[in-house]
């Protein structure tokens, strides 16, 4: 699925179609250069879901934890090595209830698992002032349906 993004509006609107498909134990990866507005989007999906809080990039702190029904597990693993992401004890928290948002997961893709919404945030022309081309995909079946529902219920452009 390939949507146009014009604004940072309209990531948040995006992120907000995209929590009307998810569920408790669901997995997001999301991809794009820095700046490209992965956490913008998880912004929209929090938002989507309820959450009212405050959503910041975890660059630092590596997780921040959204205390929301369902959970929401923000991770971000840019300044992480592959050793550094095994120790962090992640299966615990994929296990949990709750949804998990993974920033720059193939910086750890051997540890994660394969079913996952994965989200792809590119840059139009590579220039940051222009809009974002999002590509979602799905790898596993409940992850195929979602892709389904979301085509159904979601413009191609915002």
């Amino acid at each position: 699925m390939r949507i146009t993004v014009r604004d940072e509006e309209g990531m948040n609107e995006l992120g907000k179609a995209i929590s009307g498909v998810l569920a408790e134990g669901d997995l997001l990866y999301l991809l794009g250069v820095l700046g490209a507005g992965k956490t913008t989007l998880v912004r929209g999906i929090a938002m989507g879901l309820g959450y009212a809080g405050k959503v910041n990039s975890p660059s630092f702190s590596i997780m921040n934890i959204y205390d929301n029904n369902p959970l929401i597990f923000h991770y971000d693993f840019y300044r992480l090595g592959a050793c550094d992401i095994y120790d962090l004890g992640l299966e615990d928290y994929l296990e949990r209830d709750g949804i998990a948002i993974i920033e720059w997961p193939q910086m750890g893709e051997r540890f994660l698992p394969e079913e996952a919404l994965r989200i792809n945030i590119n840059l139009i022309d590579n220039d940051y002032e222009k809009g974002r081309i999002v590509e979602i995909h799905g790898r596993g079946g409940k992850y195929l349906q979602k892709i389904k529902e979301l085509a159904r219920n979601v413009d191609t452009c915002y």
